[in-house]
């Protein structure tokens, strides 16, 4: 609620505009770092959950909460920290649709990509590198909308609104009908409380 209502009060202030701000000119837009960089991320959160301590300690907040406070380990500090690195990444994943991809920023412009990213994790059966070739997908199936526009079909143009749903439709299906048993952590969202 503070994000929908501070966004177009910061671009009143900032640019004197409360739709989309100024574009960013051609030349000082990223080319194809945001790309790179999100493939490292995700090569690094794979490492990190499963071959250093701290992945173990992550794992072990949300499946076993009681074993990690028996080790020792402040099962509530490893949360949050997990929660403000997840809020960073998300953050930057904001921050490419914004400057990479559209080169501006306006209200609502994720038009729920929010949830597609949370039906990737739900794919991915909750691993990074899965949940990263569920986007893949899923921004295929986003990409294959983009050029569908203006397709005809038996001498008759497909209606946009039909194709402006292929990916939500693709992210529907792929959940109801191919993702099998995916399990979320087992004390995901439960609070912990110390005795």
């Amino acid at each position: 609620m503070l994000a929908l209502g501070l966004t177009p009060f910061l671009c009143k202030i900032l640019y004197d505009v409360t739709g989309s701000t100024p574009a960013i000119p051609i030349a000082d837009r990223f080319q194809s770092a945001p790309l790179y960089l999100s493939w490292v991320v995700v090569l690094l959160c794979a490492v990190l959950i499963k071959h250093t301590p701290a992945g173990l300690w992550l794992s072990f907040a949300g499946e076993h909460p009681e074993a990690l406070n028996a080790a020792g380990i402040r099962v509530n500090r490893v949360r949050w920290v997990a929660v403000l690195l997840s809020g960073a990444l998300a953050g930057l994943g904001g921050a490419s649709l914004s400057i990479f991809l559209s080169s501006s920023f306006s209200r609502n412009m994720t038009a729920g990509r929010g949830f597609m990213a949370l039906a990737a994790l739900i794919f991915g059966k909750w691993k990074p590198l899965q949940a990263a070739l569920a986007c893949l997908l899923f921004g295929f199936a986003e990409a294959a909308q983009i050029r569908l526009q203006g397709v005809s079909l038996l001498g008759k143009p497909l209606p946009v609104q039909f194709i402006q749903i292929l990916p939500y439709v693709v992210t529907i299906l792929v959940l109801a009908g191919f993702v099998g048993r995916s399990r979320p952590p087992k004390r995901l969202g439960a609070p912990f409380r110390r005795d």
